[in-house]
């Protein structure tokens, strides 16, 4: 019942992201109908603060890396589930023996990574700000702070979870039934998390 009742959260939240998109695209379609002939769009103008030039190719890099480690933690969580569900909840061997590693390690990594990207999601709204790209700039900053800053909140949220989740193996003696329902449906609220950046990033760094 836990299962089901995350599985019907999580559409809901789907829904709520798929109206962020639909409002993005709208915004963007309209603003381009109005941009003057001949001069960037404002869909233009937001999406060249992304850029980067590195080997002398024009790519949004920084926000590459920080998805590739996004996308990588939710590897990291899963092998987490596979543990739980055979009951290692911690390491068997060395920390350095990843094939000892149980639940709780996998999911410890996972937080980290989780938190890198999150660290990353910060250093760029900091350079974005520092170049007058901020909330009120215009229609494509409000979208940008908007659905980035929605989902960044996602994540902190699933952070917490794992935390929590965390915290639980530590004081109790026995990992219950109960414990590893806890487990999946964590894992099932970060691959949502996951899915939905897939989506956002494409949307915002890669279509032109």
């Amino acid at each position: 019942m836990v299962a089901v009742g995350t599985v019907i959260w999580l559409a809901s939240e789907l829904m709520f992201f798929a109206a962020l998109f639909a409002a993005y695209f709208n915004l963007r379609n309209h603003t381009t109908a109005m941009a003057a002939p001949g001069e960037p769009t404002m869909w233009e103008w937001g999406t060249s603060h992304f850029m980067q030039d590195w080997f002398g190719i024009q790519l949004p890099w920084f926000s590459i890396i920080n998805t590739t480690i996004l996308v990588l933690s939710s590897i990291t969580c899963q092998i987490g589930v596979f543990r739980a569900e055979k009951g290692y909840v911690s390491r068997t061997g060395s920390i350095f023996n990843v094939g000892s590693w149980g639940m709780r390690e996998w999911y410890i990594l996972t937080v980290l990574m989780g938190s890198v990207f999150i660290g990353g999601q910060a250093y760029e709204y900091f350079l974005l700000v520092s170049e007058g790209f901020v909330l009120q700039t215009n229609a494509y900053t409000s979208a940008f702070f908007l659905a980035t800053g929605f989902h960044g909140l996602h994540v902190l949220g699933g952070l917490i979870a794992f935390l929590l989740m965390i915290g639980r193996t530590y004081v109790a003696r026995t990992f219950t039934h109960e414990q590893r329902v806890h487990a999946i449906v964590t894992s099932y609220y970060w691959h949502f998390v996951d899915i939905v950046w897939i989506i956002l990033f494409a949307v915002i760094y890669l279509i032109r």
